[in-house]
């Protein structure tokens, strides 16, 4: 028999994630809000902060290298962004994918937003994308039969490999554009 450990999402699994946020965003009432006043750091899972938008892992992946980019002022839709904000997060959606490339080489990605409830939004009135990697073949019984998924990796080694990724991809983008 096979042992599968997934240890850190114990807290997810029984509620204690909900009663304990990390970070800044304990102290927020919206998560993202909150997580972009954060400095950038493995405890709050902050990759990158700018006055425009702040990236992050997501603290409960669907796959390993789940990402998010939101823009730091509370919007609920991408018509109440400015074009500076629009522009600032496409650019950072690419160098994440670019990041992501690099140090999972996924066959492809899924890039989306839930806009509302009826949609799927786990956070209400601050939009975000998620970012999530794939792979041929990632799916197995698992989800469907245990209703459980198993990453292969923790967030802090996760986190560390982004945001060294971003890091270089920044500057190469810094690079490029002189």
């Amino acid at each position: 028999m096979e042992r599968l450990w997934a240890g850190w999402r114990m807290a997810y699994v029984t509620g204690e994630a909900s009663k304990k946020p990390r970070g800044s965003a304990a102290r927020h009432p919206c998560l993202f809000c909150g997580l972009s006043r954060a400095k950038p750091g493995v405890r709050n899972l902050v990759l990158a902060r700018t006055p425009g938008v702040v990236v992050m892992l997501n603290l409960y992946p669907y796959n390993v290298g789940h990402v998010m980019v939101a823009p730091i002022r509370h919007r609920a839709s991408l018509a109440r962004l400015t074009p500076e904000e629009t522009l600032e997060m496409g650019e950072w959606l690419a160098r994440v994918e670019e990041a992501l490339k690099r140090v999972y080489r996924p066959h492809g990605f899924n890039f989306g937003m839930n806009l509302g409830r009826p949609a799927g939004a786990g956070v209400l009135g601050h939009l975000h994308w998620h970012v999530v990697p794939r792979w041929n073949g990632d799916t197995n019984f698992m989800p469907v039969t245990a209703g459980a998924k198993v990453l292969p990796e923790n967030l802090d080694r996760t986190y560390r490999r982004m945001a060294d990724a971003l890091a270089l991809n920044g500057a190469r983008s810094r690079t490029r554009r002189r």
